[in-house]
């Protein structure tokens, strides 16, 4: 590929570790490193071989970048605010990804696709972990012959929150509602205040206050399995990683129930976690949108609007999940483990 992916923030925690999975993955892959710190914007370039490193403005409608810059595709893993990251691909016809929208400020990306419908693929990937646990969802959904219900209960250690970017990112979204969204009996809600709260079970079985949150993973799952009744709750706290004297971990439970094949009450609950937090999972989610966008897998992808679910294959993503040490386990067997190490640790 003669042209580079350019990756706004590509210095930052989520951009440089999409930029090492994309390495890893298609070593000619030429990547351009953008950053408002040339420096680190280098140091992470150098590191991966085959890139160059720019300084970028998202201020600005051109991004300050140089004129005869030419790029394969657009990826955001900065907040896009003013949308020129978004305009630039559009004009130069480059595919385009975001992740920092969250579904209370996708309007404007939304309307700006759909104003120019021919002129770039767009990936709205704002969902957790850029798409990835919708991918996950999905991929244990092939086991019912119906849905009827998602419960999907992520834990995001209190020291987990990802660099100043993600932080910023976090207090915005979180001050613009303090509503959830849900889907109840095929119906979209808006749950405020009290209704939105609830509890998730972490995987060694502390019970944490949670609440039902607006993100662009509730319309995904409701809209591609059919299922009436989909929440999608976090829980802010020490994850169970930690709890064990380790790092920060990533946490995520996933509650399914509907009926079998054959027509039989089915339900099943699992564990998605990583001992590493949400960075490999980020970057993982938006490398495979890249991958996709690319054509680097898969069928040209077409100008217009789309989503993680709609262009990545839900088991090539487990595949991929179990290659950066996602474990995915049922929510039994993780408790029970945990009784047995707390038995063995306290007899």
């Amino acid at each position: 590929m003669e042209h580079s992916v350019l990756i706004l923030g590509g210095s930052g925690q989520a951009g440089s570790a999409t930029a090492a999975l994309l390495r890893r993955w298609h070593p000619d892959l030429p990547l351009t490193i953008a950053g408002r710190d040339l420096g680190r914007a280098r140091r992470v370039a150098d590191d991966l071989g085959a890139a160059t490193a720019v300084t970028a403005d998202l201020d600005r409608s051109d991004l300050g970048l140089a004129g005869d810059a030419a790029h394969s595709a657009v990826v955001a893993t900065v907040w896009d605010s003013r949308l020129h990251g978004l305009r630039y691909a559009q004009e130069r016809g480059l595919p385009y990804l975001s992740i920092s929208s969250g579904l209370v400020d996708i309007g404007p990306e939304v309307v700006a696709a759909a104003a120019r419908p021919g002129a770039a693929p767009v990936l709205l990937a704002s969902h957790w972990y850029a798409g990835l646990v919708v991918l996950a969802v999905l991929d244990l959904a092939r086991e019912f012959g119906r849905l009827d219900s998602i419960r999907v209960g992520g834990v995001l250690d209190e020291l987990d929150s990802g660099g100043p970017a993600a932080a910023t990112d976090l207090e915005r979204l979180l001050a613009a509602t303090s509503s959830g969204y849900v889907r109840r009996d095929g119906v979209f809600h808006w749950v405020p205040g009290a209704e939105a709260q609830t509890e998730v079970t972490s995987a060694d079985g502390t019970v944490l206050p949670a609440q039902y949150v607006p993100i662009p993973d509730v319309p995904s799952l409701a809209l591609a399995t059919g299922a009436p009744d989909v929440g999608f709750a976090f829980a802010f706290g020490e994850s169970s990683g930690r709890r064990r004297g380790g790092p920060p971990s990533t946490e995520v439970r996933i509650d399914l129930g509907g009926v079998d094949h054959a027509g039989a009450p089915l339900t099943t609950s699992h564990y998605l976690l990583h001992p590493e937090g949400q960075r490999p999972l980020t970057a993982l989610g938006i490398a495979l949108g890249v991958e996709r966008l690319l054509g680097l897998r898969g069928d040209p992808v077409p100008p217009g609007l789309h989503t993680p679910e709609s262009l990545i294959d839900p088991g090539y993503a487990a595949g991929r999940m179990a290659e950066i040490g996602v474990t995915l386990t049922t929510a039994e067997t993780s408790a029970d483990s945990a009784d047995r190490e707390s038995r063995r640790a306290h007899p």
